[in-house]
């Protein structure tokens, strides 16, 4: 949750960084790029931990009311993403483009999930299994580049930042693919009884520790080989440090199977390690866990807000607010500090946020109104 700030903070207090790609090896720096690569390790462990979420949510409820929770969740996840997420990204009132991102996977595959636990369990295995270790099939194919077909594949399939116009001056912007990240949130859903109160505690940690072990090993040999998993191979680089990088250059757009093995590896590694981490440092990164979506939402604007503030205090003028062909307002080229700049930032964000997230910990820990289940 802190090192997804961290990209944020980067993304609009980095000179240049909306216009740039900090993984592009002709013109990034190793301090860049694995500001950048640290925080590919954010999305994954959301969605995957999502998964085990509802499934532990499904076990205090019937199967009708846990199928009506996902979709209602899910739903609202949706319309969150693009009123109050899409909002905070762009500070555009008039919502001239909608930016779709992990929520909105999030909450359609919430939705996906409702209907699957309808069906025999066999049905969501295959799924999960298909969407995480085979979507990158389509990586050799010719697909569809216009019509219905071409949009539908896009959205739901190879999404790489693909703008969608409604018209001359409103557009959809799709970052997240659905149904690659959805297969991610079913393989969460199906280590969900690791986590049942019955389960034995030594016995979760040897499979998790197997099952990061398997992905890690599984990465290793299909990125060496480059025969299948990503659609960006590495190479052979100017020195071997940018070699390295490359190795470890996976597409998060959609998130290849080679991306999701890197990641999930270390997060099973990390979830295996910490289950019963205790004192003031445990106590520290739990407090922004226990309230996870209200620290989501409240770090976006927070850092806006400073956007802003700090938009001013540069000099710049209100004629300035509006770039072309940037969607997000209050970031004029040359706006934004250096890179380490960018991470003092982020220290100061997330500190700040520790407060409103401890009371809120709080708040939720001692009352029971019904919307405290949606923030």
């Amino acid at each position: 949750m802190l090192i997804m700030a961290l990209d944020h903070v980067r993304d609009y207090f980095q000179v240049g960084a909306l216009t740039s790609d900090p993984t592009n090896m002709a013109t990034t720096t190793p301090a860049l790029f694995f500001t950048r690569w640290i925080t590919h390790f954010c999305a994954p462990t959301f969605v995957f931990l999502s998964g085990i979420s509802a499934y532990l949510a499904g076990t205090r409820r019937t199967k009708k009311q846990f199928s009506g929770f996902l979709m209602k969740r899910g739903l609202w996840l949706i319309v969150v993403e693009l009123l109050l997420i899409t909002l905070a990204l762009t500070l555009n009132p008039l919502y001239n483009v909608l930016v779709l991102q992990v929520i909105w996977v999030i909450g359609l595959s919430m939705i996906f999930l409702g209907l699957l636990i309808w069906l025999p369990k066999w049905i969501t295995v295959s799924l999960a299994v298909l969407l995480f270790f085979g979507h990158n099939i389509l990586d050799s194919m010719v697909l569809p580049q216009t019509g219905v077909s071409s949009v539908l594949l896009k959205v739901f399939l190879t999404a790489r930042g693909t703008v969608l116009p409604f018209d001359a001056s409103h557009f959809v912007f799709v970052l997240y693919a659905v149904l690659p990240w959805t297969g991610v949130m079913l393989m969460g859903y199906l280590f969900g009884p690791l986590y049942n109160a019955n389960f034995d505690a030594a016995k979760r940690k040897r499979l998790l520790l197997t099952a990061s072990a398997t992905a890690f090993v599984l990465f290793v040999v299909l990125r060496y080989t480059n025969i299948y998993g990503d659609p960006a191979p590495w190479a052979l680089q100017k020195n071997s440090i940018y070699t390295f990088l490359s190795f470890l250059n996976v597409s998060k757009y959609p998130p290849s199977l080679m991306y999701t093995c890197m990641t999930l590896s270390v997060s099973l590694l990390v979830l295996a390690l910490t289950e019963r981490g205790k004192g003031k440092v445990a106590a520290f990164f739990t407090t922004y866990g226990n309230v996870p979506f209200f620290y989501y939402m409240l770090h976006f604007y927070l850092i806006r807000l400073l956007t802003v503030v700090l938009f001013f205090a540069q000099g710049y003028k209100t004629s300035q607010i509006i770039t072309p062909n940037i969607p997000f307002l209050f970031t004029p080229p040359g706006f934004g500090y250096s890179l380490g700049g960018a991470y003092i930032i982020w220290l100061l964000i997330i500190l700040t946020l520790y407060f409103p997230c401890r009371w809120y910990s709080q708040y939720k820990k001692t009352h029971s109104q019904w919307w405290l289940s949606y923030l």
